[in-house]
């Protein structure tokens, strides 16, 4: 369901209809939890997450503007709520039992249609490698096709830092690839 077949249904769980909420759960969910997947590594903590996003969602919804994309208005609620929770993991556990439990815990994908090829499989472990600022640029630009300054608007940073972090995480992405022996030129 796009944007337009939504914005009834979001007018009316704006107003409280949980049905018309209900629906817009439904039509967002996977794209909701394949991005919190992107950019988050525990499944327990993705699933949390996405909770939160609808949460928050729910008590926000008198600030969507109907005249900008939903989806737009939903990722930038994705992306705070994803920078929340690490802000508050980092309060709840100590630095050195976060980084060990994320590089020994093995993340399994629920949806395989997500990574279809080897080749895909190949280039998200790398992108998954990136720092969390490098990788939800990637995320938002190339699994949502964002422009940079959307990104920038969305993650409240300037254009030029949006474009930095943009380059310096495809020129990271290059440079492991080559390592990996592949030859493929990602743009």
């Amino acid at each position: 369901m796009n944007d337009k077949e939504l914005l009834p249904w979001l007018e009316k769980a704006t107003l409280g209809d949980e049905s018309a909420f209900q629906l817009v759960y439904q039509a967002t969910h996977q794209d909701v939890y394949r991005t919190v997947a992107f950019l988050v590594y525990n499944k327990q903590d993705i699933e949390d997450i996405v909770n939160e996003v609808y949460m928050r969602m729910w008590r926000a919804f008198h600030t969507y503007d109907p005249n900008r994309p939903f989806r737009y208005w939903l990722h930038g609620i994705i992306v705070r709520q994803v920078q929340d929770w690490k802000r508050k993991a980092w309060r709840r556990i100590r630095l050195f039992e976060r980084n060990r439990q994320m590089t020994c815990e093995q993340f399994e994908w629920t949806d395989k249609a997500v990574l279809q090829s080897e080749m895909q499989q190949e280039l998200f472990s790398l992108v998954r490698q990136l720092s969390y600022k490098l990788r939800v640029v990637v995320i938002l630009r190339y699994f949502h096709d964002y422009a940079l300054e959307e990104i920038a608007d969305m993650l409240q940073i300037p254009v030029g830092t949006a474009k930095s972090r943009h380059h310096l995480a495809l020129k990271e992405l290059r440079k492991r690839f080559a390592m990996t022996g592949g030859d493929v030129y990602v743009h």
